[in-house]
């Protein structure tokens, strides 16, 4: 996989992510849309656990999930030189399999467009609302329409990051919704040579209506979708989307506790 090859220069590729700013907002939804403080949080597609460490120092009992393991790797030595104590797994998003349920689930940075049919869509909204306990909350983002139209398109960017250089070419089909990157990793060896690895990688453009309508077949009520962390309404139009969904599913009581 092209991510295990970029996860030690994945942080400096997204090093204009101000996560402070981004687990702000998610502080600002919990405490306007959740009913309870949460403690048990997920990290879906979490890779090198940026999001993840950031809502640990903040308290959170955090669990990154990314289908990676070098990934995983750099997030797990990142938390233990920060002193963190975070349970990281190796798991496909649409095999979700955890040990037990989360207050709040997050994905950032897309992970949701990687996955490129409907079916998968649904089987991962699904596999999130049986882990989320009643009433807690599903928040995540993705690339919209305008990203697919006018960022990535038909386009080639190329980046330099401490012995490595990557090209990444992007073809859309706009009837499809399929964004194609090939992606050309030359990376520098203990020689000072440079090996060359190709990868071609595929995100799916989703209209506002159909995460919405994946949302509630799956048992998740969707609260808002946002174009920034001011809150501002977004739609088709945005660049990047941020959504907030409800779990909806019946509360369980201890035996011989009144409802």
């Amino acid at each position: 996989m092209i991510y295990d090859l970029l996860a030690p220069f994945y942080d400096a590729i997204n090093g204009e992510v101000d996560y402070k700013s981004w687990a702000d907002f998610i502080e600002k939804i919990i405490k306007k849309e959740l009913k309870f403080t949460p403690e048990l949080v997920l990290d879906l597609g979490c890779g090198t656990g940026k999001m993840t460490r950031e809502l640990s120092s903040r308290g959170y009992d955090m669990t990154g999930v990314d289908y990676s393991p070098e990934m995983l790797g750099v997030a797990r030595y990142e938390a233990e030189q920060e002193g963190l104590d975070i349970l990281w797994l190796c798991q496909n998003m649409c095999e979700l399999d955890l040990y037990g349920t989360v207050d709040l689930a997050v994905s950032c940075l897309d992970c949701i467009n990687h996955l490129t049919t409907k079916r998968e869509l649904s089987k991962c909204f699904s596999l999130v609302h049986n882990f989320l306990t009643p009433d807690g909350l599903f928040i995540f983002d993705i690339n919209g329409r305008a990203k697919f139209e006018n960022i990535y398109a038909d386009k080639t960017y190329a980046m330099d990051e401490d012995g490595a250089f990557c090209v990444w070419q992007n073809f859309y089909d706009k009837k499809s919704k399929l964004c194609d990157f090939y992606i050309t990793l030359f990376k520098e060896n203990a020689t000072g040579g440079y090996e060359r690895f190709d990868e071609e990688q595929r995100e799916r453009m989703y209209t506002v209506t159909e995460i919405e309508e994946a949302l509630i077949k799956a048992g998740l009520e969707p609260v808002g979708a946002y174009s920034d962390f001011d809150f501002t309404r977004g739609d088709d139009k945005s660049e990047r989307i941020y959504f907030v969904a409800r779990c909806i599913k019946p509360k369980t009581y201890p035996k011989g506790e009144e409802k």
